[in-house]
């Protein structure tokens, strides 16, 4: 999990939202007047929302970036729901960098559905090995670039259903040891050296000098949602095959599962509170690299998880292997102005097998987050979250969009 602390520069978006709400009130009031030919409304037309952000956290130091939001509608039709992308870039004073432009496109009529992420990170990580019962005495900072390329191509076969393809590709580069000079040479911490081909972990052999993973398979969607950056009621299902091998360029064989369920319901009869549940499951065969196992702890909000912020309380990835599977909750309150409030919680687990899931193996997250409605016409917020959870880890967690 990317804990960031945030110093978000709030004058600044007051006064961006106040901006906002006058145009709200424009489009309001030239939607009152009568006109011999309908027009589109201003509350339609694309709205592009720069957010600056500035944060410090251990790994980076203190680091400074910005975001910006593009929503739009294809035509007019406003059956249609908006498309959305965020590119969102930071470096920091330790020289770290990330650079991700995701998006969620429905063409007219919605006839097409695309979603996807094109990134680049170069960061640090604490690490601390595979499998459901790492230690934190463990520990090690490891640091390396990736390049991401994930996109969905979806075709409508009926209303809010679609299907259609997968492509995704990750380019890991070297994986270093950070501050190596502090261990004894020849000797490298034991998770470290596990990622080597003298030790040889599961038969997948060096894992430190560089993969690529590539895979292609069939993709199922069902999106009922009524908004997909605050969803207040609907369903959504995301269900896909990924066929990862040489044919495609993949350094290594091995197809990936993955269902992704969500529900949203308001209740006691209005939207001021919304229930929010989600399902998630990763499962693999074949020979998994350790960087594309399932892994518990908020992630960095891409494509793989369909941006979704995954047992927050839990430093990313904390606890990893082959098959993970995780339910969460959350409440979501509207309080006043533009500020809300939400209570979240979170059980998950991972194992080599699904038949090694135990009760006393269950992870759990949970914390409480505000809420910034930057933009109240279409629902996007700005979020602020604080977290704990197993691995004794917590930390305050800054995105853009709910966390699902």
């Amino acid at each position: 999990m990317r804990f960031l602390y945030v110093v978000l520069l709030l004058s600044t978006l007051s006064r961006l939202a106040y901006a906002q709400t006058a145009t709200d009130s424009v489009a309001t009031t030239a939607n009152r007047s009568v006109s011999a030919k309908p027009a589109k409304s201003k509350a339609d037309k694309p709205a592009f929302w720069p957010v600056p952000l500035a944060f410090y956290q251990q790994e980076t130091g203190f680091a400074a970036g910005a975001a910006i939001l593009p929503i739009w509608r294809f035509g007019t039709d406003t059956t249609v729901r908006k498309s959305n992308a965020r590119l969102l870039a930071w470096f920091s004073q330790k020289k770290q960098t990330t650079i991700q432009l995701t998006h969620t496109i429905f063409t007219p009529e919605e006839k097409f559905y695309f979603s996807g992420e094109l990134s680049y990170y170069d960061l640090v990580f604490n690490y601390y090995g595979i499998g459901n019962d790492t230690y934190k005495r463990n520990e090690v900072q490891i640091q390396y670039p990736l390049f991401v390329f994930d996109e969905k191509a979806l075709a409508k076969v009926a209303p809010n259903l679609f299907v259609g393809l997968r492509y995704r590709l990750t380019n890991l580069g070297d994986v270093k040891l950070k501050d190596e000079q502090e261990y004894t040479v020849g000797n490298p911490p034991v998770v470290y050296d596990q990622l080597s081909g003298t030790t040889n972990l599961r038969g997948l052999g060096e894992q430190r000098n560089g993969i690529i993973t590539s895979g292609l398979g069939p993709a199922l969607l069902y999106d009922g949602r009524d908004n997909v950056l605050a969803t207040y009621r609907g369903n959504f299902i995301d269900a896909h095959m990924l066929f990862n091998g040489s044919l495609l360029g993949s350094d290594y064989k091995f197809t990936r599962y993955q269902i992704d369920a969500r529900h949203f319901n308001p209740l006691f009869g209005s939207n001021n509170t919304i229930l929010a549940l989600q399902f998630l499951g990763q499962y693999h065969s074949g020979d998994v690299p350790f960087r594309e196992l399932g892994g518990m702890g908020a992630t960095l909000g891409g494509s793989l998880y369909n941006n979704t912020y995954l047992m927050r309380g839990i430093y990313e990835a904390r606890f990893r292997d082959r098959q993970f599977s995780t339910f969460q909750a959350e409440i979501r309150q509207k309080l006043f102005w533009r500020i809300d409030g939400v209570a979240f919680a979170g059980v998950g687990q991972v194992g080599y097998k699904i038949s090694d899931y135990t009760f006393d193996g269950t992870k759990i997250a949970g914390g409480l987050g505000a809420r910034f409605r930057f933009n109240r016409r279409d629902r996007l917020n700005i979020r602020l979250d604080y977290g704990v959870g197993s691995g004794g880890n917590s930390g305050i967690i800054f995105a853009v969009g709910e966390a699902f």
